[in-house]
């Protein structure tokens, strides 16, 4: 056998020029990822599709088909409103505040200074922390008596808040608590985006006369590009599925300043029982993300660059 031909691959799929499959294998390859994809996405957002058109109470014996009733039910609830605009805030808070600093402090870690190791472990190490453990610890932190945070504010004379108890400041607390938690996600994301970076392209900029910022925004920006566009569209995703924090420190208060669109799907389906209208309120939501998703996605362009 030649050179050329032990070097050679062959990386034609098994399809026939008119587009049917000749290899049975393929289809063992194909198949249980199919099944698994199915099992956990398709077949449960049909079934709350199909359980948001009855009324499904899970004790009752029976569910009467109510058709679009319960999506027109929703549309008119204020409370749903109220779910959606928080739900909207706090995603808004996460992208324009957890995102920039993320990738800031990418941009400090990736100078390989003295520390960059235990400094990156120690902004890391909230991710790997349990929602529920991080925020209780932050509900004492907020307390608005012995609370560290109005400790420190007493402490220097400055005035101290409600923060969970105010309809002005819970939802902000929990989105300052998130921000911490989840920004070390984020870093590392953009770190490991900026260690893809080759140096030459700042070396040769460096000796074209470039100055830092310009290296920044023409150099580190443009190559960072799909790792921000994935970034975002996680950040916004996750943002989206706001439960815990709720459920620990507020539960929806108060008066409903820091419900979100899970919690409030969690009240409906799991405490009032009507698992058609939470599953209404389930399909809402999926849609929202998946339209959100696809406006960032185009929004940001079809090209990849590096």
């Amino acid at each position: 056998m030649s050179l050329k031909e032990r070097t050679s691959l062959d990386f034609s799929l098994p399809f026939r020029s008119d587009g049917l499959e000749t290899d049975p294998s393929w289809y063992a390859i194909v198949l249980p990822k199919v099944i698994v994809f199915s099992a956990i996405l398709i077949v449960p957002f049909f079934g709350a599709v199909y359980i948001s058109l009855h009324q499904w109470d899970p004790l009752a014996a029976t569910h009467p088909f109510i058709g679009l009733e319960n999506y027109v039910q929703l549309f008119q609830d204020p409370v749903f409103w109220i779910s959606l605009k928080n739900t909207i805030g706090f995603s808004l808070g996460l992208l324009l505040i957890d995102v920039p600093i993320a990738l800031g402090l990418a941009l400090l870690l990736d100078k390989n200074l003295r520390g960059t190791r235990f400094y990156s472990t120690a902004i890391f190490l909230p991710v790997v922390t349990s929602w529920v453990v991080v925020s209780l610890i932050w509900t004492w932190i907020y307390n608005p008596n012995y609370g560290l945070l109005n400790t420190a504010l007493r402490t220097v004379g400055l005035p101290t808040f409600e923060w969970l108890n105010s309809t002005d400041t819970a939802l902000l607390s929990i989105i300052l608590m998130s921000i911490w938690k989840h920004i070390g996600f984020n870093m590392v994301l953009f770190l490991s985006g900026l260690k893809s970076i080759p140096d030459v392209y700042y070396e040769a900029a460096k000796m074209d006369g470039a100055t830092r910022f310009n290296r920044f925004r023409y150099i580190t920006l443009p190559l960072l590009k799909s790792t921000s566009v994935f970034v975002v569209i996680v950040t916004m995703i996750l943002s989206f599925r706001l439960f815990t924090q709720v459920f620990v420190m507020t539960g929806g208060g108060p008066v409903n300043s820091s419900y979100s669109l899970v919690f409030y799907f969690y009240e409906q389906g799991f405490s009032q029982f009507k698992m058609g209208y939470a599953s209404a309120l389930a399909v809402v939501l999926f849609v929202v993300v998946f339209v959100l998703s696809l406006l960032q996605q185009k929004s940001w362009g079809d090209d990849v660059e590096y």
